[in-house]
């Protein structure tokens, strides 16, 4: 039985604390304070939980009031609407769909426009077969 927190499956086979981290909001530190708080061993599978430890999680997740999952999107996305609207370098930097933290955009910056080929030859089909 996997055990299933903030509306996540976690995977079985995988360490506790690596685990919490496929939870949209959860990284490493966070769950490495998360398992010491509720006293589990970060080394268990998370297979080998018991359902009273997945409860403890689960309650020191929402006692510490985390965003996480589709809260936390809806976050992230207010904010970078509000940068926008306020016309902030970095809202405009968002809407034209290009890095927004300083990076140069002259070469390395396929990851935020997508692999967008802008010169003619780049990207071309090579030249057909002799017959």
């Amino acid at each position: 039985m996997s055990a299933r927190i903030s509306g996540i499956n976690i995977p079985d086979n995988k360490r506790t604390i690596i685990a919490l981290t496929y939870v949209k909001g959860i990284g490493n530190s966070q769950s490495k304070r998360i398992l010491a708080s509720a006293g589990i061993d970060e080394s268990k599978r998370a297979k080998d939980l018991t359902e009273e430890e997945v409860n403890k999680i689960r309650n020191i997740i929402d006692k510490e009031g985390m965003s996480l999952e589709g809260d936390l999107a809806r976050q992230i996305h207010s904010n970078i609407k509000r940068l926008r609207e306020v016309g902030a370098y970095r809202g405009l930097r968002h809407a034209k769909h290009l890095p927004v933290r300083g990076q140069r955009t002259k070469t390395n910056s396929r990851t935020v426009r997508g692999n967008v080929r802008k010169t003619a030859t780049s990207g071309k089909k090579g030249a057909a077969q002799k017959t």
